[in-house]
């Protein structure tokens, strides 16, 4: 069916608009720098933190030279490259937010900095991967705002007092930043200096005590004891671990997820009211987001479109000047699926390439892996495209991969426009 579509200008400029988000390394607060948008990771060995940021520097992001620790219930690590921007000591603004905030597992956060607009957000007080990005373009901080609103349960939200957004606060940057001592950038490769050091003290201490045992064994040795014949220490074999749970073993079904999230769209869509508009729809596993912005009319006519709709919303929130509207609507439980790999990742890049080089139209695609608790590496191949056809036709050919996540879906009414992102995980 798709055979012979071909992309148009509009479908173009919605793909470039998505990977062209500018993005920046640090800011400043009070005549202070602060680094920002690293990437997270979960820090598994307390004491010795330095194997894990190496191995990460090695494979998760290739040409880190920095990295930076939080510490905390849940221990992580975030990477960085020093010529994007970073320099050592320099403070790390997402720890010392996130110290500050301890009092909730999770929040979702926007600052208006002196050079752009600071997204963070944690959850299971853990700084998410991509949750530590300053944006430099106000609309595509919103954007990523708004995305995650869609999901329940923040224990606080925070977002610019210009915004006006209901069941949000406003807090001062600076004060969050000044209530705990800063973690600041150390470089990866002074590791292994560190580690000598430590090395020389101990050989230094055991040769100390070799030779006080010489001493002591040599000229006040004690006349000799009976010997007595120790009782044998009786080995207890320990139960091997369970096997780790695989991602793959239980992932959101894509069919359930492309035509959840197309069904709540359309009824969105069909709320249509004189003088509003609708604007973007973002849609995920847990539920879709959308507003209505006035361009004529009154604020009780949106509100009587909403409520003679027919459409559940977990929730709704209406700015403080009355002209955007901003509700959320649940998406029935996603089944999980055992979705195995079964490509690696330079068949899966070049099956895709070949794919939609036939339909004449781009897809954008990058390498991720994901370091489990047991230190297993999972790889998968991100992917993103847009099109403007629905999902009920992009159905069968998206599905046919085994490992298939979907993740995000959106919809643009202007130009009836679909934005795709998903990952397959592989070999």
């Amino acid at each position: 069916m798709l055979e012979d579509a071909n992309l148009d200008e509009n479908t173009t400029n919605a793909l470039d608009k998505e990977e062209a988000k500018a993005w920046g390394t640090r800011f400043e607060v009070e005549g202070k720098e602060y680094a920002a948008s690293l990437f997270w990771q979960p820090l598994q060995n307390r004491d010795d933190p330095y194997t894990e940021v190496i191995e990460a520097s090695e494979s998760v992001l290739e040409g880190a030279d920095l990295f930076a620790l939080k510490q905390g219930k849940s221990p992580q690590f975030g990477l960085c490259i020093s010529y994007q921007g970073y320099t050592k000591k320099m403070p790390v603004a997402a720890a010392s937010v996130a110290t500050a905030l301890s009092d909730r597992t999770s929040f979702l956060a926007v600052f208006k900095v002196n050079n752009g607009w600071w997204y963070v957000c944690a959850r299971n007080d853990m700084i998410l991967v991509d949750g530590d990005m300053l944006f430099l373009n106000e609309e595509d901080a919103k954007e990523q705002f708004m995305s995650m609103l869609a999901v329940p349960d923040w224990g606080r939200k925070i977002a610019p007092a210009e915004w006006q957004l209901e069941e949000t606060e406003t807090l001062d940057l600076a004060t969050l930043l000044d209530k705990v001592a800063d973690s600041k950038l150390q470089k990866i490769h002074a590791l292994r200096g560190a580690k000598l050091f430590g090395v020389v003290a101990v050989v230094g201490i055991v040769s100390i005590w070799l030779v006080s045992m010489l001493i002591n064994s040599v000229f006040l040795a004690p006349p000799p004891k009976p010997i007595i014949a120790p009782v044998p220490v009786k080995q207890i074999e320990k139960a091997p671990p369970p096997p780790e749970p695989k991602p793959w073993e239980s992932i959101d079904d894509p069919v359930s997820v492309m035509l959840n999230c197309f069904k709540a769209t359309q009824d969105v869509v069909g709320i249509v009211t004189p003088g509003w508009k609708i604007e973007g729809i973002t849609c995920t596993p847990t539920g879709l987001v959308t507003s209505w912005r006035r361009e004529v009319g009154r604020l009780t006519w949106i509100d009587k479109a909403l409520v003679n709709s027919g459409v559940t919303f977990s929730s709704k929130s209406i700015s403080a000047n009355g002209t955007n509207v901003i509700v959320s609507v649940p998406i029935p439980e996603i089944k999980k699926l055992n979705s195995p790999p079964e490509k690696n990742s330079v068949d899966m890049v070049n099956t895709l390439n070949d794919l939609f080089q036939a339909m004449q139209m781009p897809i954008s695609m990058t390498n991720e892996t994901w370091t489990s608790p047991q230190k297993n590496i999972f790889k998968s191949i991100k992917f993103s495209f847009s099109s403007n056809h629905d999902p009920l036709q992009w159905l069968d050919l998206l599905t046919k991969f085994s490992g298939l996540r979907i993740t995000t879906m959106k919809y643009d009414i202007n130009n009836n426009n679909w934005y795709y992102e998903g990952a397959i995980y592989v070999l």
